[in-house]
């Protein structure tokens, strides 16, 4: 194993490999003004390891000043269809680390952690109103000003507040731009939908009764808004999802039960409705090659043909979350349902398994290290991990009785055992995958709807960040709008540097942004949902198994 006290990917050197570079601490950043009178600041408080012990502002941890070493493992090239050779299989010059997105490594990680490493610090914030929303990350400014957004650019963090979406430099948080007069509660989604090698902002915009869907450049500026509406009582709360379904290199949007092109022209809306609060998502359920849309208890072919309708599936009056993985032995994947209670179908739409009540969308992880992917979920009072067959790993108490808000998971440490990360009306804790114990408290305060923390290296340093809205739809607003928390020493393992929509599963974009037009199959490979993957070289890698 090779021990990163703070891994760097930079920007490359002569040979256009990655160069290690110290993290900047942002000293000149400690507070500010956004243009908007929103506050950015660097902060403290952060508990960690239930201590209690407040984090500072840190300083830069050591840099393994060692060039990294060739990756090896099977190519994933996410452009071309599952099990045919591309262009990227025979490559054997220098990686380009700033264009890395059109292919990858799916290989074991060799960087790991410290074993202490686990003293985690707010690096800054931004407040405004509230955030209700899942926080984004994509490269969207030319942060470096070389006349090209690429990914040797600083991410930049995504969030909408209220009705506005402010882009945040990720590094600093510093506000970029903003756009006015989105739709409250919808998630955006993130992604390259025209091809222009820059991804858009796809929204609702509208008014409570008159929800389209708007596509907006990196820069912000409009690009085109639906003339079709989207029924106003889906759209609230719900979340967009980007994929190409039918495999022709256009995108379609999914927006509930509604398929828009990436012209924002509506192609379908698919027979069985949806209630409010929901995430729809795509995935190759049959085999064929293509994606069917998922609704949960529905799921169509990429022409609005009906796949399967299960109406035991019990959708009620609120809450449809749709999750797609490896949860038994056979090479099918399951759909993992939250709606009215917790539901594991078979790939086909049938029942397999019916849980406790539950709303909040699930977490999909190898959470303990043993090779068998989890899934996790809240049900307000307990937030719990359980085994494929639905019996319990652990379970902790946290306070969600409101809203639906789901959970994320990273191994920060590179050993095998993840990190659970959820957060409830108070605080945002990260939990040990194995054990439950808790790792980390971070305040925060929300109603809940549908966000959830969200991972991903916002800063391009090489390390892994987390980033934590907060709001006051219930009561006071205690905690500023966003958080971003690290490592103090900045020891946290490499993560992507991207996160672009509600129902992220890695495959689903590359990390410049471009949406795949053969998506491989998640469950074959990483077998994980709405958790982010560890990169070597910028290439996507497995996490390994625990030792022992």
């Amino acid at each position: 194993m090779t021990v990163l006290l703070a891994a760097g990917l930079g920007c490359g050197n002569e040979n256009g490999r990655p160069s290690t570079t110290a993290f900047e601490t942002g000293a000149d950043h400690d507070s500010g003004e956004s243009m908007d009178g929103a506050s950015v600041s660097n902060e403290t408080g952060v508990s960690s390891g239930g201590t209690g012990t407040s984090g500072g502002t840190g300083t830069s941890g050591g840099v393994d000043d060692s060039a990294p070493s060739d990756s090896s493992g099977p190519r994933l090239d996410l452009h071309a269809p599952v099990g045919t050779a591309s262009d990227s299989d025979t490559t054997t010059g220098p990686i380009d680390v700033c264009k890395v997105g059109m292919g990858g490594d799916v290989s074991s990680c060799e960087d790991e952690a410290l074993p202490d490493s686990f003293d985690a610090e707010v690096q800054w914030t931004w407040d405004r109103t509230g955030s209700i929303h899942t926080p984004l990350v994509a490269n969207l400014t030319d942060d470096d000003g070389n006349g090209s957004i690429d990914l040797c650019d600083i991410p930049d963090v995504v969030v909408l507040d209220i009705s506005d979406i402010f882009v945040l430099d990720g590094k600093t948080g510093a506000l970029h731009f903003q756009i006015a007069g989105v739709s409250v509660g919808v998630t955006p989604a993130l992604g390259d939908i025209d091809g222009d090698g820059m991804p858009e902002i796809i929204a609702g915009v509208g008014d409570a009764f008159d929800h389209r869907i708007g596509a907006f450049e990196h820069d912000g500026t409009l690009k085109w808004k639906s003339t079709e509406t989207w029924d106003h009582q889906q759209a609230s709360p719900s979340a967009i999802a980007l994929a190409d379904l039918d495999n022709d290199g256009d995108v379609e949007i999914i927006a509930g039960n509604h398929l828009f092109d990436h012209t924002g022209k509506r192609l379908w809306i698919a027979s069985v409705g949806l209630v409010m609060a929901n995430a729809s998502t795509a995935a190759d359920l049959d085999g064929d090659g293509d994606l069917e849309m998922i609704l949960g208890h529905a799921a169509f072919h990429h022409d609005g043909s009906i796949y399967y309708h299960n109406p035991g599936v019990l959708t009620g009056l609120l809450g449809v979350f749709p999750q797609v993985a490896d949860l038994d032995a056979d090479p099918e994947p399951e759909i993992l349902v939250a709606a009215g209670g917790l539901y594991i179908l078979e790939h086909d739409g049938t029942t397999k398994l019916t849980l406790a009540k539950g709303l909040f969308p699930p977490t999909v992880h190898d959470f303990d290290g043993d090779g068998v992917s989890e899934f996790a979920v809240s049900s307000g009072k307990l937030y719990t991990v359980h085994e494929p067959d639905g019996s319990v790993l652990w379970s902790v108490p946290v306070d969600d009785p409101s809203g639906l808000a789901g959970g994320t998971a990273f191994d920060f440490l590179g050993d095998g055992v993840a990190e659970a990360m959820f957060a409830d009306e108070h605080t945002f804790f990260a939990f040990d995958g194995k054990t439950g114990q808790v790792l980390m408290q971070v305040p925060r305060s929300s109603g809940t709807t549908i966000e959830y923390p969200t991972v991903a290296d916002v800063d391009n340093d090489g390390a892994a960040e987390i980033i934590v809205v907060s709001n006051g739809t219930k009561g006071s607003k205690t905690a500023p709008s966003v958080q971003v928390i690290r490592d103090r020493q900045e020891r946290w393992i490499a993560a992507r540097r991207i996160w672009n929509q509600h129902t992220y599963h890695v495959t689903n974009v590359q990390e410049d942004g471009t949406i795949p037009q053969f998506e491989p199959p998640h469950w074959k490979m990483l077998n994980t949902f709405r958790t982010n993957a560890q990169i070597k070289e910028g290439g996507v890698c497995k996490p390994p198994e625990p030792e022992g």
